[in-house]
């Protein structure tokens, strides 16, 4: 699961620019702080203490993975270190993330992204680290910052860690895969952009290349011939050559443009088995998953039917789905490769309306989620099923 987050530039009376490694940093202030006795704080008041900042979101599992690392530190050096999180999301959805997993961490938010004009990134986790006179020592990532480089830093003795410095183009599409609305077909591939998202492109807005083309930046061959084979999850997928983990890992950038809608994905199969030695085909296997049911039928009559002829579409993102025209299989599919349950999920309603739905629940609390998804009459239930399976091999 990918995310971007856009620069934007700290202004007051004037702009203020990147700051460098071993630069004083400006004595920015946290405004909005959860989790702490205070509700805000300037750098200057820190001066003394090691102050690390985590770019950070509730919905970026290696940001959440990445805090108990962090927390450890706190507490080792809690005289001399100062944590302080940076998520641009709401106060009360932070709020409900610390009511499910207590941090003796400071949680600040940043609705403004006004620290990134200072600390430019675009992927997270993100870490910055300010030595106890207000310098900056790096932007790095968290496990750069090791009990014995925090132990050093105390000391005021040198320390060398691995630089995180993101690619900050506008437009990757447009930058390294520029196409005029012109072209009818072509397939280019490079390898991975270094500092930039992992990201993919569907053009579903561009009435030039709608359906016929497609632009993968930073992906793994693993998530590329996912997507060939009819965009299979990742529990879905079983890599049993013996370059399965480099597949996982090593990344790719590719662009891919056809005459028609229906050459896309067969031409984009047919190149990646011809251009890679990994092969795939599609087989049944019994495996623990979860069935979407009907819970109760009252509840579901109640959801409004959308009667539009068009192609329904979703979204989701921190604790919401939200669609128009979905049917029950799209809930299925967004749970699934969203990630949002630990196992495939089998639509077995039996329903295909098209329905308008909202469900809003909390990530870290699975009840909120089975009483989300009981307020429109559905229910999870584990069960065995044999389900398609993409199997990559050599």
């Amino acid at each position: 699961m990918k995310k971007i987050i856009l620069i934007a530039f700290l202004t007051w009376n004037c702009a203020l620019a990147q700051v460098k490694n071993g630069e004083q940093v400006p004595d920015i202030e946290f405004k909005t702080i959860l989790n702490s006795s205070v509700k805000n704080v300037k750098l200057s008041q820190l001066k003394g203490k090691v102050v690390l900042i985590d770019f950070w979101a509730t919905w970026c599992s290696p940001c959440v993975a990445a805090m108990p690392h962090l927390q450890e530190l706190q507490q080792k050096f809690k005289n001399q270190l100062q944590v302080i999180t940076v998520s641009d999301e709401t106060v009360k959805r932070v709020a409900l993330f610390l009511k499910v997993r207590p941090s003796n961490l400071w949680f600040a938010i940043d609705k403004g992204e006004t620290l990134n004009g200072l600390f430019p990134h675009r992927t997270i986790p993100h870490v910055v680290l300010i030595d106890a006179e207000g310098r900056l020592i790096a932007n790095t990532n968290s496990e750069e910052v090791t009990a014995e480089v925090m132990a050093k830093l105390i000391k005021k003795e040198k320390v060398n860690l691995k630089v995180k410095a993101d690619n900050m183009s506008a437009d990757f599409v447009k930058e390294y895969f520029f196409a005029a609305d012109t072209v009818k077909s072509r397939l280019l591939i490079q390898p991975e952009i270094k500092g930039g998202p992992s990201m993919s492109r569907q053009f579903r807005d561009v009435p030039a290349f709608v359906n016929r083309r497609l632009t993968f930046i930073n992906l793994s061959l693993q998530h590329m011939y996912r997507i060939a084979y009819g965009d299979y999850a990742y529990g879905r997928v079983i890599d049993s050559s013996v370059n399965a983990e480099k597949n996982g890992e090593e990344r790719f950038c590719l662009d891919i443009i056809t005459q028609t809608p229906e050459a896309l994905l067969p031409t984009l199969k047919s190149e990646l088995l011809k251009r890679f030695e990994l092969q795939a085909k599609i087989e049944q296997f019994p495996k623990t998953v979860y069935v979407l049911k009907v819970e109760d039928q009252a509840k579901m009559d109640r959801i409004a039917v959308n009667k539009s002829m068009d192609k329904g579409g979703y979204g989701g993102g921190s604790g919401t789905f939200s669609g128009e025209g979905v049917i029950f299989a799209d809930i299925a599919n967004y749970l699934e490769s969203f990630g949002i349950v630990n196992l495939p999920v089998v639509d077995e309603t039996g329903i295909n309306t098209k329905f308008n739905i909202q469900l809003v629940y909390q990530p870290e609390n699975p009840a909120s989620l089975t009483k989300a998804l009981s307020d429109i009459g559905l229910k999870l239930e584990k069960a065995e099923r044999k389900i398609d399976m993409l199997i990559l091999y050599k």
